[in-house]
């Protein structure tokens, strides 16, 4: 089981629920800790969130156990970790492989795969949850939490704007506008169940871009979500006349250098409670995004993303890439 233990500070009592609470338990994983197994303790033995603590006591936190799921293969084919502690874990998803399964992919996608590692690793629980996802045909960084509590403390840092996703798109045709934010609510579109566009009664969607290179016929675009919508960076730019080069979906799949959208989650950035340190986790650009970029931008960009790209490792000039 996992354990936390928290001393209280201060000068003055407070309810063991408000200590909780000040270190990322939400009210909503109180009541699954009330309800499924955990436990909550004041200096070891087990209390109720109303009891009172003193300071330099100390509030234990044990988790409710997480019974593996017998729904989810567990698939044991390989695993690119980009970062991994005791809490997190965020892996580069290849493009073609789904983040989740269904009934057209069951056995081997991004979190069969998870479930494979953490099995391997005999992780408390292999249970995958997931917090960010990326449609079949995105590569990039994916985030997993380890355990429903770190689950529930991303979810809320996706709430409050504050894990920060960023990316790199080559969009059809020349984008004027050096940076713009996209504002523009998304709902699906009447005439299919996948497909999604901009209309009023959709939910709310921002997405900012910046230009980072442009030619005749395509843009590079450095890319962040304020929101997390379905499809969101190939609805929005396909709202602006842009589609991604490569999108069979939202443009045409024409493109010679690149058989999906062009479109890298390269960026990954969330606050670690446990450590109490920002994680900033960076996926290799992939080889197809690296050539259609040769192709259709221009050489001048293709040294400049190759210098901050890597093989090896990645340099600082990578956030330079995403900053205004």
């Amino acid at each position: 089981m996992t354990h936390f233990n928290w001393r209280v500070t201060g000068d003055s009592p407070m309810h063991v629920r408000t200590v909780l609470m000040a270190h990322g338990v939400t009210r909503t994983f109180l009541k699954q800790v009330k309800f499924h197994g955990g436990v909550i303790t004041l200096d070891g033995q087990e209390v109720r969130v109303i009891a009172l603590a003193q300071p330099g006591q100390v509030v234990g936190l044990q988790l409710p156990p997480e019974p593996a799921n017998p729904n989810v293969a567990t698939s044991f084919k390989p695993l690119e970790i980009l970062y991994e502690d005791a809490h997190f874990l965020v892996v580069n998803k290849p493009a073609g492989m789904a983040s989740v399964p269904s009934h057209l992919y069951p056995d081997d996608t991004l979190a069969n795969r998870v479930k494979g590692h953490l099995t391997t690793i005999q992780a408390d629980s292999t249970v995958t949850h997931i917090v960010t996802r990326l449609d079949r045909d995105t590569s990039g960084a994916v985030l997993f939490a380890k355990h429903h509590f770190a689950h529930s403390i991303l979810d809320k840092q996706l709430k409050d704007g504050v894990l920060d996703k960023r990316y790199i798109a080559v969009a059809t045709g020349a984008i004027t506008t050096d940076h713009q934010l996209i504002d523009a609510p998304i709902g699906r579109a009447p005439d299919s169940f996948i497909k999604r566009m901009v209309r009023d009664d959709g939910r709310q969607a921002q997405t900012e871009l910046w230009v980072r290179g442009r030619s005749q016929s395509a843009t590079l675009l450095a890319i962040k979500l304020h929101t997390g919508r379905t499809h969101q960076i190939r609805v929005h730019c396909q709202a602006i006349g842009h589609p991604l080069l490569g999108d069979w979906l939202y443009g045409k799949q024409t493109n010679p250098w690149i058989h999906r959208q062009a479109l890298h989650c390269a960026r990954l950035r969330f606050y670690q409670p446990f450590l109490d340190e920002w994680m900033t986790c960076y996926a290799p650009l992939p080889s197809d995004m690296a050539t259609v970029i040769d192709r259709e931008i221009m050489a001048l960009c293709q040294r400049v993303l190759m210098r901050i790209f890597p093989e090896v490792q990645f340099t600082c000039e990578l956030g330079l890439f995403f900053e205004p």
